[in-house]
């Protein structure tokens, strides 16, 4: 598992954004891109942001630029882009919400966008695991995109084969920009390699979509205390309650039984590079990320399902990119399951190749 932030680095950063971050609700027409790819906004105060590379795409998908031409414009002619996005701004408006931090417009979303922040879901589930007996938070991490926080239940294990030892978790996501939903989903901790596994037909989600949002009177920017209401405070009571119940053992025995099963489903030595090859393209794994695989799976010595699974979740120890890396460690759960009849049609054409 991918090391990101300490506990004390994530509250203090997740504090800082906090008090940073504004948010507006603009009618599309009060909004003007500059050839320096600058956003104001009407009259307000503070009217001059950067636009992140977040924020490019979501505005080129509401307005119907196709990427690469949005991308051309941008490096090329950024200020084409800029008559290109305020003409449609003007042409067809909307009213949009407007997330920004440190002076940087991060997200470009509906106006129905439910706002369930980082800060929030913390603050509901930090606690919680701070009294599960045995809990261990063994990593988390803020990027750009999302909040991770993975936590194992070290009371809670159990052996796939003699000494390889795994232990029942749990990993909460948010995004705070709209890259995915709060997430609660269980999660199985290797202890021989510290790789983690997402199990994802477990998992709770809570998608960002609501009431419409309001402004604040006259003013563009909108606050937190206006959006809680009574079900925004029922689904973080929800979250709590999940986290408390995501370690659950009857489903990591299942899990860990699932697990076994693959050691017993095999990879025909002279077959090893074709089948990753082949697994890689069917759960959308890079070509460089693929060789990373391979090799792990060469030095980890187990030609088995089992064995590929763990080689693709320890590569995801590799990756720069904490994102991918937790991307990857849910693939290897994908892997864990893949049907048998698409498995032996994998294994037919490595033999083949």
């Amino acid at each position: 598992m991918k090391y990101g932030k300490s506990l004390q680095e994530l509250a203090i950063e997740l504090d800082r954004q906090n008090s940073a971050k504004k948010d507006l609700l603009v009618d599309t027409p009060a909004l003007s891109m500059t050839g320096g790819c600058m956003m104001t906004v009407g009259d307000y105060d503070y009217s001059e942001f950067g636009i992140n590379d977040t924020a490019h795409r979501q505005i080129g998908t509401h307005l119907g630029i196709p990427s690469k031409y949005y991308d051309k414009m941008r490096t090329e002619d950024p200020d084409l882009l800029a008559i290109n996005v305020n003409s449609w701004f003007h042409s067809q408006p909307s009213r949009q919400m407007v997330r920004t931090l440190d002076g940087t417009v991060r997200a470009f979303l509906s106006e129905r966008y439910r706002r369930i922040d980082n800060f929030e879901v913390a603050q509901a589930v930090l606690p919680i695991i701070g009294n599960m007996f045995g809990a261990a938070i063994k990593s988390c991490e803020l990027t750009e995109r999302k909040m991770y926080i993975k936590v194992v239940d070290e009371r809670i294990q159990d052996e796939v084969r003699v000494n390889d030892i795994v232990q029942a978790g749990v990993v909460i996501s948010n995004s705070e920009i709209g890259y995915g939903c709060v997430n609660v989903s269980p999660l199985i901790y290797r202890l021989a390699c510290s790789n983690g596994m997402i199990v994802q037909d477990a998992a709770m989600r809570k998608y960002h979509v609501g009431r419409t949002n309001e402004q604040n009177g006259e003013n563009f920017e909108i606050y937190r205390s206006e959006t809680i209401e009574a079900d925004d405070r029922a689904f973080l009571m929800k979250l709590e309650d999940t986290v408390r119940a995501a370690v659950d053992e009857a489903q990591f025995r299942k899990t860990v039984d699932r697990l076994r099963e693959t050691t017993e489903t095999k990879i025909a030595p002279a077959s090893v590079p074709q089948v990753v090859e082949l697994m890689s393209t069917e759960f959308t794994i890079s070509q460089d990320e693929s060789k990373g695989v391979l090799g792990h799976l060469i030095s980890g010595g187990d030609l088995s399902l089992y064995g590929l699974a763990n080689a693709v979740t320890r590569f995801a120890q590799d990756v720069e990119s904490y994102d991918r890396s937790t991307e990857l460690e849910a693939i290897g759960y994908r892997v864990i399951n893949i049907a048998p009849g698409r498995w032996a049609n994998i294994n037919e054409m490595a033999v083949a190749a």
